[in-house]
């Protein structure tokens, strides 16, 4: 059986923009591809709350890191959890 993850949340558009879409249809993020130096890497550029919270290698850690900077907003007090142990409940970085 197929687990669902956050990029299932992704709808592309406009091109090179993948916007992160709760189950009420609205926009709860956004990754964006970039090229970055050094030899014009392929990047992507996690945003949640129209702030940068980080980079990837790939889409799916993206979506990942968008996807649970969200889900850390919902909780009592809001905003960014303290570490990965709090988003995860082990105190280890989830594998991607």
């Amino acid at each position: 059986m197929t687990q669902w993850h956050p990029i299932l949340a992704a709808v592309e558009g406009p091109t090179g923009t993948w916007r992160m879409i709760d189950p009420h249809g609205h926009e709860y993020g956004r990754v964006e591809i970039r090229r970055v130096s050094p030899g014009d890497r392929v990047m992507y550029k996690a945003v949640h709350d129209d702030e940068v919270i980080g980079w990837a290698g790939s889409l799916r850690v993206a979506c990942f890191q968008v996807h649970m900077a969200f889900l850390s907003s919902l909780r009592p007090g809001g905003g960014p959890a303290a570490d990965w142990g709090e988003l995860t409940g082990n105190g280890r970085r989830p594998r991607i």
